[in-house]
């Protein structure tokens, strides 16, 4: 049984119905780490993490909760931006998590910007490979989150049904515009 009191738990939830020891994923947004050490572990011995944050703060936050959990050769950290994905990762990936908004304990001037966002998002699109999912967890209770929240809808509502499902989710029964989450999933194809 699992409990889910944030969407960020949902997000793993998702991720660890899809992924297999020796994937290749990506964590957009590295942050404390806590996505970052989550998928190095599904991904096991014989997969890879890629880890982008813009933050030396949150390089080194997630690569001491790599070493704290020996999981730190399973992970190469990349001190960009997301929107920088496709220059560092030429694989396609079965897994791209982003956590958006501004690193908690940390400054809320930095933050992930709608732009840079949706050019990151197209990346991972063409990385993702058949059966793999993007997680977007949103945070729409600030100006710049609200615009990524309505940038991502507007582009995720537009992916062919052909070779996409998309789900978005909120917690309906949480006050003062709490996160929420998106999904995407690229389709299965069948041959012949």
């Amino acid at each position: 049984m699992i409990s889910i009191k944030k969407v960020t738990d949902l997000a793993h939830y998702m991720v660890s119905m899809v992924i297999n020891a020796g994937d290749l994923a990506v964590d957009a947004t590295a942050g404390n780490g806590h996505d970052t050490a989550f998928l190095a572990e599904k991904a096991g011995p014989s997969g890879h993490v890629y880890a982008f944050d813009i933050q030396e703060q949150s390089l080194k936050a997630t690569a001491d909760k790599l070493k704290e959990k020996a999981l730190e050769q399973r992970v190469t950290l990349i001190h960009a931006g997301h929107e920088e994905i496709a220059r560092h990762v030429v694989n396609p990936v079965k897994i791209v998590m982003y956590n958006l908004g501004y690193l908690p304990g940390g400054s809320r001037r930095v933050k992930t910007e709608s732009k840079t966002t949706l050019n990151s998002f197209e990346q991972a699109l063409t990385l993702l490979e058949p059966g793999g999912i993007i997680t977007l967890v949103l945070y729409p209770g600030h100006p710049e989150g609200l615009l990524e929240k309505k940038e991502l809808l507007r582009v995720c509502t537009k992916l062919p049904p052909s070779g996409y499902t998309v789900v978005h989710t909120v917690l309906a029964n949480q006050g003062n515009e709490p996160p929420e989450l998106i999904v995407v999933q690229k389709i299965l194809f069948k041959s012949g």
